[in-house]
């Protein structure tokens, strides 16, 4: 068995991608004239360009599922869960996803993908997502949470819904 789930850019993404990039030009220009392409104007450039790349690397894919495994596959990244240590799948809210701010990761350019905490219980999550509809948390038998979003994520929850159902996990913050 192999299914493969594809990412759908939402155009609140786009948008924010494009301000993202418009802010970094009118940054580098602004910096260029102001310091007459100096060392720090050069600096800033290839700074972001830096950053833009690494970001643009970790851009998610798709999820592939496979009979043992559960990957998040990006450009430079796959994310492995086994799918026996696998203790909840469940839809979730996108309002639940308003409590969720990047610690180390990317909130809007290309998507949201990278390490956040979540405000409301104060614990780390990871995030591949590039639209804030659609979102999949999956948390293993470790209780570590990983948050996903995809064009069919019912079909998705279906399909990693552990054998016997789900496990009960210890969460308070099943309200929103």
């Amino acid at each position: 068995m192999h299914s493969v789930y594809k990412y759908h850019t939402s155009h609140r993404t786009v948008t924010l991608t494009i301000l993202h990039i418009i802010v970094f030009v009118l940054l580098g220009t602004m910096l260029y004239y102001l310091y007459e392409g100096g060392y720090l104007s050069a600096w800033f450039t290839t700074f972001i360009i830096a950053i833009i790349a690494l970001m643009a690397l970790s851009i998610p894919q798709k999820i592939v599922v496979t009979d043992e495994l559960v990957e998040v596959r990006c450009l430079l990244d796959i994310t492995e869960i086994q799918r026996n240590e696998i203790a909840l799948v469940r839809k979730v809210d996108s309002k639940r996803m308003r409590w969720f701010v990047p610690l180390f990761g990317v909130n809007g350019f290309f998507g949201y993908y990278g390490h956040f905490i979540d405000l409301r219980s104060f614990s780390r999550v990871k995030i591949y997502a590039t639209e804030w509809k659609n979102m999949v948390e999956i948390i293993d038998i470790y209780e570590e949470r990983l948050y996903v979003s995809c064009t069919q994520a019912d079909k998705l929850v279906e399909e990693l819904t552990p054998t016997g159902g789900n496990r009960e996990i210890d969460d308070a913050d099943d309200d929103i």
